[in-house]
């Protein structure tokens, strides 16, 4: 990473720091930044962890997710906190529109900016970059990023805790983006006795009764497979929003279903909201959906999973996207 001494030196003398992290905050973006936010606090800074919106309550187990500031909830006292900070830690983001209207607070905040993250090309509005797209995880950078620092030895369970909850999800419990490094850092974790029994138990095993139904029903009823190009679609519509009483995290994990189905390569899931249509993207090996959301869905992300959004009628945007498949995606040998 360049600019790490210069860092070191930021980090030489306590100093106050906010940590931010993306729009609809998954467990990466969490644990990445509570992890660090305790790392800080450990050599005399005072941290403040900062998210646009709230988080899914299934992370409620991490330490100090109930400090965190939530923007959506308390506008004037993110801004306060941010514009005070010497320095801004941006986390599990590249662009500053992933932090909706407090892009602007973050560009022109006096403080020093950091980045770290692993997601394809990072704006330039940040001071310093930890950047590496080949990463699984910010949670993973972060633990580098304090083996850069020298403090690896200051990691502790909590702080464990949090690093393996970002790289369990974001790899889809070691699914994806695995690399060496990825068994190496949750090894060291196991090591320092970080549970990772329990960190899936709480992951994966706390869905409610109508997170359940809600599943059963996107998959019985919203769901439709392109046979040919081995794509699969589920969708959410407004009716099944009111209906189920959809709030945030509810449908978290649904589009994974799709690919569980023995020759679906590709799943994509539409989710009508009030004023636009959210899409995730899934794949599996060697197809990429990263390009069809950049090209004609205003997102991006990695490889194997994107994410995406359009304005429009939800009958219109399943349409384009549907017309696109041939563009990007392979017949399959029926």
């Amino acid at each position: 990473m360049e600019g790490i001494k210069d860092i070191k030196e930021l980090l030489s003398k306590p100093k106050l720091i906010s940590l931010i992290a993306h729009r609809n905050p998954d467990g990466d973006a969490i644990g990445s930044c509570l992890a660090l936010a305790k790392y800080l606090e450990k050599f005399g800074h005072t941290s403040n962890v900062i998210m646009p919106s709230e988080h899914p309550s299934v992370f409620s187990y991490l330490a100090g997710v109930n400090e965190i500031s939530v923007y959506d909830l308390n506008r004037e006292l993110a801004i306060e906190k941010l514009e005070k900070s010497d320095i801004i830690f941006c986390l599990d983001f590249n662009a500053l529109d992933r932090i909706d209207t407090l892009g602007p607070t973050i560009q022109f905040a006096k403080g020093k900016k950091i980045m770290i993250d692993h997601h394809l090309d990072p704006e330039p509005f940040a001071d310093y970059y930890l950047s590496d797209t080949t990463a699984s995880s910010t949670c993973e950078l972060v633990y580098k990023f304090i083996e850069m620092l020298d403090g690896k030895d200051k990691i502790d369970v909590e702080m464990g805790e949090c690093i393996l909850t970002g790289i369990i999800t974001d790899t889809g419990s070691f699914k994806y983006a695995t690399t060496p490094d990825v068994y190496r850092i949750a090894s060291e974790l196991k090591v320092l006795g970080v549970d990772d029994y329990k960190l899936q138990n709480f992951i994966f095993n706390s869905l409610t009764e109508k997170q359940l139904r809600l599943l059963g029903h996107a998959i019985n009823n919203r769901m439709e497979i392109m046979k040919e190009y081995g794509v699969g679609i589920v969708v959410l519509n407004k009716y099944d929003f009111e209906e189920y009483q959809i709030s945030r995290g509810d449908t978290e994990g649904i589009v994974n279903y799709l690919l569980m189905i023995k020759d679906v390569q590709v799943a994509v899931f539409f989710r009508q909201q009030p004023s636009i249509i959210k899409i995730s993207f899934r794949s599996k090996g060697d197809v990429s959906v990263q390009e069809l959301a950049r090209d004609h869905f205003r997102g991006g992300g990695h490889k194997n999973a994107s994410g995406g959004a359009a304005y429009g009628g939800l009958n219109k945007v399943i349409n384009t996207f549907k017309e696109q498949v041939p563009n990007y995606f392979s017949k399959l040998e029926i």
